[in-house]
């Protein structure tokens, strides 16, 4: 695809590999620019990139430090791995890591991604903390909200808030690993400023937020 005389553009070696790209982009852009598949939880196309998850980390050479593909610039001769055994055992880690804490039976892209990692899910045994909650909230006619399924990736509320909605119905409740995505002094949906968009359970990669449409038909099916 022919680009715009007035855009600049830098070379950059990734993978091994020469490439010329837009000097605006994201390791992320170049990436798929160059057809090189990069992991993501966090990152979704129609939201802030915010560089939470790290699955994306990748190794840029003179750099002390991993950095996220999803928010890092290219800069012109960078050279860049996006799989490395630095950045492999990394990788693997965190997912290890997250499916030791959280219930990731409905995340299938992330399953996928423990598996294309060599990832172990029972890495840190049975006595592993996990993130669990009291009960799943079903508060409204309309979706569930699961917790016990949340990795904490910040879509829901981005999307609720300047990225897209502007209802504010959704932020982060406690600090460290107790943070819960939640509502304001934790009231149900129908107290908040929810307009029931939808959005928030679209963007979910885990199945935390799930439309009571989509439970009824897995009952239908016998995948309840």
């Amino acid at each position: 695809m022919s680009m715009s005389p007035d855009i600049q553009e830098v070379w950059i070696t990734l993978d091994g590999q020469s490439i010329k790209v837009p000097a605006d982009s994201t390791i992320l852009d170049a990436a798929r620019l160059a057809g090189i598949d990069i992991p993501i939880i966090c990152y979704h196309d129609h939201l802030t990139a915010n560089a939470v998850c790290r699955v994306c980390a990748v190794e840029w050479r003179g750099s002390r430090t991993l950095l996220p593909a999803c928010v890092a610039k290219v800069a012109p001769d960078a050279v860049i791995q996006t799989s490395s055994r630095r950045v492999d055992r990394a990788r693997r880690t965190l997912l290890e890591m997250l499916a030791s804490a959280t219930d990731l039976s409905e995340a299938p892209e992330i399953q996928a991604m423990i598996e294309d990692c060599d990832a172990d899910p029972n890495r840190f045994g049975e006595d592993a903390k996990r993130r669990t909650f009291a009960e799943v909230k079903d508060d409204n006619p309309f979706y569930i909200r699961d917790y016990d399924k949340c990795v904490l990736c910040w879509r829901c509320v981005q999307v609720c808030a300047e990225d897209v909605q502007y209802t504010f119905a959704l932020g982060f409740n406690k600090r460290g690993f107790d943070t819960e995505i939640g509502t304001f002094f934790e009231h149900g949906m129908p107290d908040t400023s929810c307009v029931f968009c939808g959005n928030c359970v679209g963007v979910c990669p885990t199945g935390a937020l799930k439309g009571k449409g989509e439970i009824e038909n897995q009952k239908a099916k016998g995948k309840s």
